[in-house]
């Protein structure tokens, strides 16, 4: 069976229906992409990976590989799939060296899983054709909006973005309180609000 390795892109927030969250998953060596509709949970557990946020006390996929490297279990991949009715799931692939168990998941458990773990993500050439998308092919629905509308809005936006800057100081402490108090998808904001401070120095 033909397989395409898929890497992560990151998270999007859907703004019209609260708590829904996509992550999104690129084909590797081309353009496509697939959306896959999480929780807040499970969008907060990978965003705080991919935001490197320190928590004071394990999540459950940090518990997950230290439970593994404790017993000498390793996650050699994973392979998202689609159920009858069209739900995402994953089939996990572990091994300690000898012996290999597949262990079924929700998708989004094995994408923060395998983050942490650093496997590799792959998926069959049947879910890219079906579940895929080409953001190129797409592009024309924002050609439609005038290139003067647009630099008007990001000139507001930053207009009212520079009258509540913070310090970058003052966003560690922020960042640092809101994972004290489990707040990890704000900690994660917090996180990108710093290094995109940072890169912009």
């Amino acid at each position: 069976m033909e397989r395409y390795r898929l890497e992560l892109v990151g998270i999007t927030y859907n703004q019209i229906e609260s708590g829904v969250y996509a992550v999104i998953l690129r084909q590797v060596g081309g353009n496509r992409r697939i959306p896959i509709i999480i929780g807040y949970p499970e969008a907060q557990a990978i965003e705080c990976k991919l935001q490197e946020v320190v928590t004071p006390r394990p999540l459950t996929h940090d518990m997950m590989m230290n439970f593994m490297e404790e017993f000498g279990i390793r996650l050699k991949e994973i392979e998202i799939h689609r159920l009858p009715s069209g739900v995402f799931a994953a089939d996990m692939i572990f091994t300690d060296g000898t012996n290999v168990r597949t262990v079924d998941s929700r998708s989004s458990d094995a994408i923060a899983l395998a983050i942490r773990a650093d496997a590799p993500i792959y998926t069959s050439a049947e879910v890219l054709d079906e579940a895929g998308f080409d953001p190129d092919e797409q592009d024309n629905r924002s050609k439609n909006i005038p290139a003067q509308q647009e630099a008007s809005s990001r000139k507001q936006s930053g207009d009212n973005s520079s009258s509540s800057t913070k310090t970058i100081e003052e966003l560690r402490v922020q960042m640092q309180q809101a994972a004290e108090n489990e707040n990890y998808e704000e900690a994660a904001r917090l996180k990108a609000e710093i290094d995109a401070l940072e890169k912009g120095k």
